[in-house]
């Protein structure tokens, strides 16, 4: 009788991989957040942010993008935000793209502290332009839109902490190594 349990298909073991990690994300977007009382439209603090910076720092540009855009598209489409899933999918594919890619560069793989948080940190002028135009195009106002600027700093800075540690972390784990 043959072992079932392995995966023959790469291609089959890599579309698993990524259907779990958007699974992560939406789910870390879903349940762990927060609505800041700075303004209407003044952002959602949530560990989605987290959980697409450590897909992209563990699994490189492809599937940090497609986890950060899916994941995230799903809970706006499900969550009442609705009008935002086109933006959202856009911009956080961006981000967990530029992430990845930064932190896969010259062959790293996601191993250096210091480029990672460089990444991290890279990425966010990207979101926040995102969400900016998102919000102009939404709301036909060009400064509306700066009311959610300082939430989604916090919103990135809360997902930076909380994902390089947690990074730190897998990386010793020989799976990741």
């Amino acid at each position: 009788m043959q072992n079932t349990t392995s995966y023959a298909n790469p291609r089959t073991f890599d579309l698993i991989i990524t259907s779990m990690l958007i699974a992560l994300v939406f789910v870390a977007t879903l349940l762990l957040n927060i609505k800041l009382p700075i303004t209407a439209n003044g952002g959602l603090v949530h560990l989605g942010t987290a959980m697409l910076y450590i897909v992209a720092i563990l699994f490189g540009p492809k599937k940090g993008a497609i986890a950060g855009a899916v994941g995230m598209g799903l809970f706006d489409l499900i969550s009442g935000w609705t009008l935002w899933a086109p933006f959202t999918i856009l911009t956080r594919g961006l981000q967990g793209y530029i992430v990845g890619k930064i932190a896969w560069s010259m062959g790293r793989k996601g191993n250096s502290v210091g480029i990672n948080i460089f990444a991290t940190i890279v990425s966010i002028p990207f979101m926040i332009a995102g969400y900016y135009i998102c919000e102009r195009v939404l709301f036909g106002n060009w400064i509306i839109p700066a009311a959610s600027i300082p939430g989604n700093l916090v919103q990135n800075i809360v997902g930076i902490a909380v994902a390089i540690p947690v990074c730190i972390a897998l990386k010793k784990i020989p799976y990741f190594k």
